[in-house]
């Protein structure tokens, strides 16, 4: 397969730089893998669209401000500017911690930053030094503060909205990009599925019967890293986090062994579920882990029976796994009609859930 065989044409004012209020009440359009029947709704209807036996899960991951914008300090051999002032500004992306304030991050402009350079954030009481060079921006970080890490970076940082909305963060965001279920810190994006889910919601899921259960999935590069080989199956899924309770990895035997469907809310959900069904012969196990999983076309899902997802970027994992679970010509057909209805796309956009 091809990279140009996800791709399609968005115009520019159908991507939402700001999020429908009330969550609820952002589109959703019901996909039908079988007949190819599509459906327009709103998402306060999906309990009306799933069935009493269905099982929900949800990633409860919880984004933190990983965006850090400092000013880069140079060599630590090297001197400052007669004024001591730092320089250029450089952003630093936290993805995830390698142990002993050591972090992996993408910096931009990671062509000017070399090993031994530093960069300053907020009022000092936090500064990094890059340790390792990677590829593509990456590097290995170690950082030095006074206080508590976790707070610092809550009071410098900012949300690491995506560079699709050309704003910068606003204090709105730290709540509009969060589920109303995020519980376990670590991600870099949020999971944009779950978005839409309001206490409203949940309450009528319940008074229908339909369950639901949480796992984990810390979303880093690996979820919005872009493809850059022309052929697909060449791309390769850097490591994320996961981990499934026991919980629910006994509320999603259950739900197969009465043959009842397993609805993934996001495409980290799809990866979690089907990476654990992968491990262990089809069974979903508690347990933790990391994967790179990878799921285009060609694919065979053991586990997810439905998924629940928002509308995509050409030529991106995220499409090439929901057109896995359809097919891509079913899925690029639901997008012109998307696009043809004026539905709003993107991390802040609407939703799509096929079954």
């Amino acid at each position: 397969m091809k990279l140009s065989d996800f791709d399609y044409y968005l115009p520019a004012d159908r991507i939402a730089l700001r999020p429908v209020e009330p969550r609820d009440h952002s589109r959703l359009m019901c996909v039908h893998r079988e007949t190819g029947e599509v459906s327009h709704h709103l998402f306060s209807d999906l309990p009306a669209l799933l069935l009493p036996s269905d099982l929900l899960v949800l990633n409860n991951t919880k984004v933190f401000p990983a965006r850090l914008l400092g000013r880069r300090l140079g060599l630590t051999s090297e001197t400052y500017s007669k004024e001591g002032q730092p320089s250029a500004v450089i952003e630093v992306l936290l993805l995830r911690p390698m142990g002993n304030d050591v972090w992996e991050a993408l910096v931009k402009p990671g062509r000017k930053m070399r090993v031994g350079e530093r960069v300053r954030f907020g009022e000092g009481l936090l500064e990094c030094e890059v340790i390792e060079r990677g590829e593509l921006g990456l590097r290995k970080v170690r950082f030095f503060y006074r206080g508590n890490f976790e707070a610092i970076i809550d009071s410098v940082g900012h949300v690491p909205l995506p560079p699709y909305i050309p704003r910068p963060d606003e204090p709105n965001d730290k709540v509009h990009y969060q589920t109303v279920y995020a519980k376990r810190r670590g991600s870099v994006a949020a999971p944009t599925a779950g978005l839409h889910f309001t206490p409203a919601v949940f309450k009528y899921l319940r008074v229908k019967g339909i369950e639901s259960c949480e796992v984990t999935l810390h979303v880093g590069l690996g979820t919005f890293q872009p493809v850059h080989a022309e052929d697909v199956e060449e791309h390769r899924m850097e490591l994320e986090h996961f981990e499934i309770p026991m919980e629910a990895a006994n509320a999603i035997r259950a739900a197969k062994v009465g043959g009842r469907r397993v609805i993934a809310v996001g495409t980290t959900v799809a990866r979690t579920l089907e990476t654990a069904a992968l491990e262990n012969h089809g069974n979903v196990e508690s347990g933790e882990g990391e994967t790179s999983l990878f799921i285009y076309p060609g694919f065979s899902f053991q586990c997810v029976g439905g998924l629940l997802t928002n509308f995509h970027l050409p030529r991106s994992t995220l499409l090439m796994l929901v057109s896995a679970f359809a097919t891509r010509e079913l899925i690029l057909q639901a997008y012109q009609q998307a696009i043809e209805a004026n539905y709003r796309f993107y991390s802040y956009g609407d939703c799509m859930l096929i079954l």
